[in-house]
């Protein structure tokens, strides 16, 4: 099977390497290129590509390009390519819809492998992806020390509804909307919630939320969002 391929980025050199090594690949095509989400939703809907390697941290084409995309063409499948992905940053793709995740710096053989697996219907996470979803299991682990039940531990049932809705993705403002609170004060229990579970980042959170059933992974690391 061809395999249709867009590049979504705004870096020339980026571009260049991408081009220059997948239009050696028998089973690709390369269909387009695009520098921005307007022209990312535009060749979507014209191209219907299989696979689209995008770098989400590039200004124009974060997690909501990516949700907005997938409503434009829900059989693409997207995969991340950024320098050194953070674990929010892995969060925030693999949310918004990501189905894999390499580094600009991989292998060419990785690249290539990434966009046909994908497009097989695979999942594919580079060697050093992977070591950051490590890391994060490990901070996974440290957390579960904490219990099996938030709520009879530390966290009260308000902060456990604040949580979950973190988790889910919800900005500060549309979770004091929900819940009939104040922007500051959804702030002030984030911030009183980090403190109790030792983090110092929104990704740690989700985990807790994900470890503890006040939200599931399968949101945002296994379906692309409806």
């Amino acid at each position: 099977m061809r395999v249709k391929t867009l590049l979504a980025d705004q870096a020339d050199l980026s571009l260049i390497g991408l081009r220059t090594i997948l239009c050696a690949v028998p089973r690709v095509d390369l269909v387009g290129e695009v520098r921005s989400a307007a022209a990312l939703y535009a060749s979507l809907e014209e191209l219907r590509p299989d696979v689209v390697l995008i770098d989400h941290t590039a200004d124009g084409f974060g997690a909501e390009a990516i949700r907005e995309g997938l409503r434009h063409s829900r059989r693409t499948r997207f995969i991340a390519i950024t320098h050194d992905p953070s674990g929010p940053a892995l969060t925030n793709a693999l949310r918004a819809g990501v189905t894999s995740y390499i580094r600009k710096d991989c292998e060419q053989q990785e690249i290539i492998d990434a966009v046909l697996d994908t497009a097989d219907g695979s999942k594919f996470f580079c060697g050093k992806v992977l070591a950051v979803l490590d890391r994060s299991a490990a901070e996974l682990d440290r957390l579960a020390q904490a219990g099996s039940n938030c709520a009879p531990i530390t966290l009260s049932a308000r902060e456990c509804q604040i949580i979950s809705l973190i988790a889910d993705g919800l900005s500060y403002t549309r979770i004091a909307d929900q819940l009939g609170l104040s922007a500051h004060t959804v702030t002030t229990h984030r911030r009183n919630l980090m403190q109790k579970l030792g983090v110092n980042s929104t990704a740690a959170v989700v985990m807790y939320a994900v470890k503890h059933g006040l939200t599931t992974p399968n949101k945002y690391l296994f379906n692309p969002p409806s």
